[in-house]
């Protein structure tokens, strides 16, 4: 049964442990394995997902109403990897108001004339809010080496002013939580097979998928890269298994369920008396016609 945030609730660190990447450390993506379950059986999963997902609903109200900080969270990964599933599973059920998701796609002329975390910077959640980031600045490490958009000069210098970037965040009172949805090619291969035979999936399909498979080996060199220069302290990345999406799901809301729990918000206190409140509601009784 449910309990409070942060009571009564054993949770396995070893399982989110084992997918963070300890600043300093190499992110070791060819080492890891996309369809492990760490010995969590489908069942197990499931109701730990659903007293997961309530937890996190309810510090989110904390988190809204204390509005002083705020939670960010990247989602990147490979093409089919499960980031719009994931965003639905685990955000879906919370209110609203407090959360909001942004699809970094293509930049537009307007942001290409500004630096590129001109666009990002913008996107980031106000006090009290939760933001999904779905792709984000990292495409600036990621998809502009590999197609070689800009010199190597220019986005080995990035690493760096992501690190300051979200720094920055941290500072100004934004927890930053970012994570990559590791899938293997045999999975991203059934996966856009199903986009293009499900009709329920097909508007999923662009033709670019595929030139990007082509490019497997160096995108998995960029995010090995990308990953184990900007996984910091004040930002961690959680390299998560995606083959099993039972499993995946699983792993992100422990992650972000400990992550809110590690914040600690709570509701603000009352700011009358609450002798006074009721003696106020009273006479605002009396006085209604």
């Amino acid at each position: 049964m449910f309990t409070t945030p942060g009571r009564g609730y054993a949770r396995p660190m070893s399982l989110i442990d084992r997918f963070r990447v300890e600043p300093g450390k190499t992110a070791g993506l060819s080492k890891r394995d996309p369809a492990e379950t760490a010995g969590v059986d489908h069942a197990e999963a499931d109701d730990r997902l659903a007293a997961n997902v309530e937890a996190i609903d309810a510090l989110q109200q904390r988190l809204y109403a204390e509005h002083t900080r705020a939670l960010l969270v990247v989602l990147q990964a490979m093409d089919a990897a499960g980031k719009d599933s994931t965003i639905r599973h685990v955000f879906g059920p919370l209110n609203p108001q407090g959360v909001q998701v942004k699809a970094f796609k293509k930049p537009t002329p307007d942001e290409l004339a500004h630096d590129f975390l001109w666009r990002v910077h913008q996107a980031t959640p106000r006090r009290g809010h939760i933001a999904i980031f779905n792709r984000s600045h990292y495409e600036d490490v990621l998809v502009v080496r590999v197609d070689k958009l800009v010199p190597e000069s220019v986005w080995r210098d990035r690493y760096d002013q992501i690190n300051g970037f979200e720094r920055l965040l941290c500072e100004a009172g934004t927890k930053v939580v970012k994570i990559h949805l590791l899938i293997s090619p045999e999975r991203q291969r059934e996966k856009l097979m199903r986009r293009i035979t499900d009709p329920r999936r097909n508007w999923k399909f662009e033709a670019e998928d595929f030139e990007t498979r082509k490019k497997w080996g160096a995108y998995r060199e960029a995010y090995e890269e990308a990953i184990t220069r900007t996984s910091t302290k004040h930002a961690p990345w959680y390299v998560v298994p995606t083959d099993k999406k039972w499993f995946r799901l699983l792993v992100v809301s422990e992650i972000i369920r400990a992550e809110l729990e590690a914040m600690k918000p709570e509701f603000p206190a009352l700011k009358i008396e609450p002798a006074a409140a009721m003696k106020l509601l009273e006479e605002l009784n009396e006085s209604s016609p």
